[in-house]
């Protein structure tokens, strides 16, 4: 007989993980996830939906707190699997399981701990990054490892792009470890705390751009932060302005930052290179083609401030 499974999971890496453990027959006895935000573009495929089409029983609490930590042990769960739930297990669930339990991040720990992991990988101008299956601890990322599995991140990918691969990857780690973890046999290496980073929450404040950065750093930002996620924004001529898609046309010479290089096609000075912007917004209006957008402004406009 195979153990019982209680899953905590929520975004696509949650729905494909999920997808793998239920296309391997696993006793799946409940899974947790969240309601999503209206707040939120939602652009994933939904837990709820695949754990019902399952007929696995899923549950939405706002916080695992004691009731429903007495609800969690009547569910006798003997391995507990997480995959990009938003919350921390606490010390009296992760007791729970008799096999332990395990998380899937999407990073190779012990690099890029915490939040956003794939959208600081990106902004950051990495070239990998990957999922990693580790022990859960009390304190965040921090657990022994069990696997990892590479994904190369190219230099105009956004995170979005990269995230798909992130699902992947850790729908391969669930199949090439499930085996052991049901069996209780998993391998266990510590992880090497003199090379942990950690990252924080970000929100849509942190897309504002910084003209006086490299045009590479820029572009970075814009493909981080890219739809679905907020956007990476300026302001110009008391406007503020999404930029969705650029290019990076020059790396080198140094430039004022934010003057418009040239209006057909769109091309921005950064204090180093020059960035093309292939699609912007004006906030209130439609995505547009860069150029229509520098149709649209004023002579000797410059970007960079509300008041310019």
């Amino acid at each position: 007989m195979r153990p019982r499974i209680v899953v905590f999971a929520y975004n696509e890496v949650g729905y494909v993980c999920l997808d793998e453990l239920l296309r391997r027959g696993a006793d799946v006895a409940a899974v947790f996830t969240y309601d999503d935000d209206p707040d939120e573009e939602v652009w994933f495929r939904s837990v709820r939906d695949r754990a019902r089409e399952g007929g696995v029983a899923c549950f939405t609490p706002q916080r695992i707190d004691g009731e429903w930590t007495e609800r969690i042990a009547a569910l006798r769960p003997e391995l507990i699997l997480s995959f990009y739930y938003r919350s921390l297990l606490g010390p009296e669930i992760l007791a729970l399981p008799r096999l332990g339990a395990f998380n899937i991040h999407g990073s190779l720990l012990p690099r890029y701990r915490g939040r956003a992991c794939v959208n600081w990988a990106v902004l950051n101008g990495e070239g990998k990054t990957g999922a990693t299956l580790h022990e859960m601890v009390p304190r965040a990322d921090a657990g022994r490892i069990v696997d990892q599995e590479a994904v190369l991140i190219g230099p105009d990918e956004t995170a979005h792009d990269v995230f798909l691969k992130v699902a992947g990857a850790s729908r391969t780690l669930v199949a090439r470890n499930l085996d052991a973890l049901e069996a209780g046999m998993a391998s266990l290496i510590e992880q090497d705390e003199t090379k942990a980073t950690l990252f924080g929450r970000r929100g849509p404040e942190d897309g504002k751009i910084d003209w006086n950065l490299p045009a590479r750093s820029i572009h970075d930002l814009v493909r981080a932060v890219t739809h679905p996620y907020p956007g990476a924004f300026t302001f110009v001529s008391g406007r503020k302005l999404f930029l969705w898609k650029t290019a990076v046309v020059d790396e080198r010479s140094p430039n004022a930052g934010g003057t418009v290089a040239s209006r057909s096609p769109f091309v921005v000075n950064a204090a180093q290179g020059r960035l093309a912007v292939l699609s912007a917004q004006f906030e209130g209006e439609d995505e547009a083609p860069g150029e229509a957008i520098a149709r649209a402004l004023p002579p000797q406009a410059r970007l960079g401030t509300p008041s310019t």
